[in-house]
């Protein structure tokens, strides 16, 4: 299958004209096709690997499935390179009986970039879902010295980032702070897509009394995928935009971002947070 990460040689420059050539630890990054019943439904930048995770969130998170029940089989088809290898780069699943199967209208495009999860919908009612798993009758209290240890716990569980400095980092913890899973990738929505994935399967979903953890911005793609699959807390290192502030308001789940170090912003549902 395809390899997480790649070696490169690179030129190092510093001052005084020092020069240095060594190879280089780079993140991987290929193209993902995920196929729906043998209709191809999207494509994605991703780093390879957990790729039937990645697809089961991203289904769970546009509202398709709510079970591991609803997917009858993953199967990655034949897509090969110039040397007639299979490259591991297209996905098909197929839905039990009775699962509608998803829009593919041109009102939803589904290609996605590694750093945008919902590029090309037509409007923000398209993106705008109505989750079958409400957080807001969740009742997880989280302590606040809980909250502020959780970045490091997922710095900690980043073994790729440690050496390529360039994937983006979700994790899922309890309400006390005990990882569930971990997972990176280049694209951000594509690591919270896999985290979902892996509970979906795990038969977990509603993701009742977590946390869900990313290493970046809190998005409103990523507010919504978490509230599709009843996360009722979402914590960020980096700022949230004001729609996913918006949006975490309304659907009852708890938002906090700028978690660094002993200080933290809670955006929405302050009630959850124990001090």
């Amino acid at each position: 299958m395809g390899r997480v990460t790649v070696r490169r040689p690179v030129l190092r420059l510093g001052p005084d004209g020092q020069e240095r050539r060594r190879p280089d630890t780079l993140a991987a990054e290929e193209p993902l096709e995920i196929r729906v019943d043998g209709k191809p439904l999207s494509v994605t930048m991703r780093t390879p690997g957990h790729d039937v995770e990645l697809a089961h969130g991203f289904l769970l998170t546009e509202g398709v499935i709510g079970s591991p029940g609803d997917l009858l089989s993953a199967r990655y088809c034949d897509s090969l390179d110039d040397e007639g290898n299979n490259t591991y780069n297209v996905l098909d699943v197929t839905l039990a009986p009775g699962v509608e199967p998803p829009d593919t209208s041109l009102e939803r495009n589904f290609y996605t970039t590694s750093s945008c999860g919902v590029c090309g919908k037509a409007s923000l009612d398209a993106v705008k879902l109505k989750s079958r798993f409400s957080p807001a009758a969740d009742q997880v209290r989280v302590h606040y010295r809980t909250i502020v240890e959780l970045p490091d716990a997922l710095r900690e569980a980043q073994k790729v980032f440690s050496s390529t400095g360039g994937l983006h980092g979700a994790a899922l913890f309890t309400a006390a702070g005990e990882l569930i899973v971990a997972r990176e990738d280049v694209g951000r929505h594509n690591a919270v897509d896999k985290v979902l994935g892996r509970r979906l399967l795990d038969g977990a979903v509603p993701a009742v009394g977590t946390v869900l953890m990313v290493s970046g911005r809190a998005s409103f793609e990523l507010v919504q995928k978490a509230v599709m699959a009843g996360v009722p807390m979402m914590t960020a290192v980096s700022a949230p935009s004001s729609l996913a502030v918006e949006l975490a308001a309304e659907a009852g789940m708890t938002l906090v971002g700028f978690l660094r170090g002993e200080t933290m912003n809670v955006y929405a549902h302050e009630e959850r947070i124990d001090r």
